[in-house]
């Protein structure tokens, strides 16, 4: 019989995470991160966690990382979630066409941009929104592009989440599935190529790790020990098929590392500081000239795929509240009023600055314009940067097109 892959829950049932492997906090070792891929296999099975339920940190694998830095984690989490709330409502107000929350997920790409360094290049999903804010891109820039307005930095040429920045060390996001994990490693072997010391992450979720490409990069990273992190995030499901659909069910994600010869490392996606000690182990490992490695984050989609989905008509409605592993928030805000460097008062206040902060930029933004409101750049900009040198042919197309 044909064997079809099906969630533990449906909607209307009891939610059921009995299934889920779930090692205890501080229970995983912690190899040295010139450790032969072969020596540690079962780390793909078993599941990296630093902070237990009271919020300290415990195990091989706590890092040496200030208050500092986790408060700056912290304000960029709360950050990427007000945004994402005010876009959320601007896109059912009409005000933009597209939009893809990362509730839940904040904790991915806050300690993992704390992990690496500035220059380092990312290769993002839609849903690595917190790369670019934690980095401290502009937020105007950001709504610019998803209103299409005259403040959008790509020209209204990219759908309004696919965001792009050099400077910033962002690689253009693609709509394309898995072109972000064969596009880093083929980035990682230049930078290797050329001396450099940049090495480059990329992130695809639990459905992409069937693509292609996901396994392409795979034999690259493994053949040429390419200086890159290749995350998968496991937020469980993906736009209406859960992640049993891609494999994740007979194996953790992690474990297709395995079969390439390279280190695998399954992580607690919502605590802090496990992402933030497996990257920086990751990190250290490609730039010692040990190559890649793999990542799973554990973690959970709290919303829709996209505000094309409705995620009520495939999972139980309350399956978000009662994932065993808590929102990432939470637990880095316990964590440092447990270390005695926060405060139930300190988090409300940063709160409100960080709402107030995107509602501010949120009405400037919509001084520019919205979606269908005609003011998105000149059509005349769709005839530049096609080529490095202008072409004639294509300079006649804009003169007959009136610009």
């Amino acid at each position: 019989m044909l064997r079809i892959p099906e969630p533990a829950a449906r909607p209307g049932e009891p939610v059921d995470f009995s299934h889920l492997r779930l090692s205890k906090a501080g229970a995983v070792r912690r190899p040295s991160s010139d450790a032969p891929a072969s020596s540690m296999h079962e780390l793909a099975y078993e599941l990296i966690r630093v902070l237990d339920d009271e919020g300290t940190a415990v195990g091989p694998w706590v890092p040496q990382i200030t208050a500092d830095t986790l408060r700056s984690g912290l304000r960029a989490m709360l950050l990427t979630r007000a945004f994402d709330e005010r876009m959320y409502r601007a896109q059912r107000q009409g005000k933009t066409s597209f939009y893809v929350k990362c509730t839940g997920e904040e904790a991915v790409s806050a300690a993992q941009v704390a992990a690496l360094q500035n220059t380092d290049m990312c290769f993002a999903s839609y849903r690595q929104q917190g790369l670019l804010i934690a980095r401290g891109y502009p937020l105007l820039k950001m709504m610019g592009q998803i209103y299409s307005n005259t403040l959008d930095p790509l020209l209204g040429r990219q759908l309004p989440v696919m965001y792009s920045s050099k400077e910033f060390g962002f690689f253009t996001v693609s709509g394309n599935l898995g072109t972000q994990s064969i596009q880093a490693v083929g980035w990682a072997m230049a930078s290797a190529l050329s001396g450099d010391r940049r090495i480059a992450a990329a992130w695809v979720g639990d459905g992409t790790t069937a693509e292609g490409d996901f396994h392409h990069a795979l034999t690259f990273a493994s053949v040429y020990r390419s200086p890159v992190i290749l995350n998968v995030v496991n937020n469980q499901w993906a736009i209406s098929s859960y992640q049993g659909i891609a494999g994740g069910d007979e194996a953790p994600f992690a474990a297709r590392a395995i079969g390439y010869g390279l280190p695998a490392l399954r992580v607690d996606g919502n605590d802090f500081l496990a992402v933030y000690a497996a990257t920086e182990w990751a990190a250290q490992r490609a730039r010692a000239n040990h190559g890649a490695t793999l990542i799973e984050l554990f973690t959970y989609r709290a919303e829709g795929h996209s505000t094309s989905d409705d995620p009520s008509r495939y999972r139980p409605a309350d399956e978000g509240t009662k994932w065993p592993l808590g929102d990432p928030i939470e637990r880095l805000k316990q964590h440092l009023i447990k270390r005695a460097e926060w405060s139930e008062e300190r988090h409300a206040a940063l709160r409100e600055e960080v709402m107030q902060e995107v509602r501010a930029v949120q009405r400037e933004a919509e001084s520019h314009g919205v979606h269908g409101a005609n003011t998105t750049h000149s059509p005349k900009t769709m005839f530049e940067g096609v080529f490095k040198d202008a072409d004639p042919r294509l300079m006649q197309q804009r003169q007959e097109a009136g610009f």
